[in-house]
């Protein structure tokens, strides 16, 4: 199908600023760049309560931040990780702020949003291992603390857009591999799940769509710290021996995305592997829409579906040993 008429309008007012790709910036430039999207979502919407906190690490390592989004009402909500995009190297919680508001209302979730270490800075396997703590710290405070939260453990779903999709998959696998938390459901929007460039949509859809097959490359090899690393399955779970015991997915593609054909396959694998998988692929849409909600109607239409998802979450289903 030809492009929404509104990506179209996008993708040319950005081709017209002649700004330098991605991967022809340095990490600052790239990071300062990111910014720049707050600018496509419109007015953030109230939700009845924001918090920052502060997780300190039993690890050694520097603290975590989180924002927690909790709706209007009583409680508890569903308990939804968010995982930001960004090719592990750019954005932070204030560029899905307006996301992460619009969910947490539309989904009646508390929404905690993950500000996890980025590379190059700190490499693989830095931010899946800050997701997971805060997951688990999270799923801990739902149980144990109910007025943390006012949140219901029975109801902990990982999510997250592109690199975030990357990770909130990776939390999956860790929580699986290491016996818990127990998650009921994986939210993977236009998910990273592999470290190859040759699929159909990455020749299909390489430069002019948003993102591009060169600013992917860039990514990578400011995460791995070593080439090696692209066959751990945290790092690109495609690549897991087995996806067997896993919670849940609902897996959202765009046509218009170099990640689209990897992210099928990974929803392909789920379902071979047992996993009930809710995969939806938007015709004419490019990748980053979350990110622009301002200006695209249809990014709408996936906080629509998330959240309908995240109401209707199942509860966990019992490990798989594998």
């Amino acid at each position: 199908m030809p492009l929404e008429p509104q990506a179209q309008e996008l993708l040319d007012q950005m081709a017209a600023l002649e700004k330098l790709p991605f991967e022809q910036m340095t990490v600052a430039q790239a990071r300062e760049e990111a910014l720049g999207f707050k600018a496509l979502q419109g007015e953030p919407e109230a939700v009845a309560r924001v918090e920052d906190h502060l997780l300190p690490s039993t690890r050694g390592d520097p603290a975590i931040g989180v924002r927690v989004y909790t709706p209007a009402g009583e409680g508890p909500f569903p308990l939804l990780l968010y995982f930001h995009g960004g090719g592990w190297v750019i954005g932070n919680v204030d560029v899905v702020d307006a996301p992460c508001r619009a969910l947490a209302n539309a989904a009646g979730a508390v929404v905690v949003s993950v500000e996890y270490r980025l590379a190059p800075e700190h490499p693989f396997p830095a931010a899946p291992e800050d997701c997971y703590y805060a997951t688990s710290w999270a799923a801990f405070a739902a149980e144990h603390e109910p007025e943390t939260l006012r949140a219901d453990p029975e109801r902990l779903i990982v999510a997250g857009d592109s690199a975030g999709g990357n990770l909130a998959a990776a939390v999956a696998l860790m929580a699986r591999d290491r016996g818990g938390p127990r998650i009921s459901q994986q939210v993977l929007i236009y998910p990273v799940t592999d470290c190859a460039f040759d699929t159909p949509s990455y020749r299909d859809n390489a430069e002019g769509y948003l993102l591009t097959r060169e600013a992917m490359r860039m990514f990578w090899g400011h995460y791995l710290a070593d080439p090696a690393q692209a066959s751990h399955p945290y790092a690109a779970p495609l690549r897991a021996e087995s996806l067997a015991g896993l919670p849940p997915a609902l897996v959202l593609t765009c046509e218009y995305d170099p990640l689209r054909d990897e992210a099928e396959a990974y929803a392909d694998r789920l379902r071979a592997a047992g996993v009930p998988v809710t995969l939806r692929r938007f015709d004419s849409m490019i990748h980053g829409c979350l990110w622009a909600g301002g200006v695209l109607d249809r990014s709408r239409d996936f906080i629509g579906e998330i959240a309908a998802a995240v109401r209707g979450a199942p509860a966990p289903r019992p490990t798989v040993p594998v």
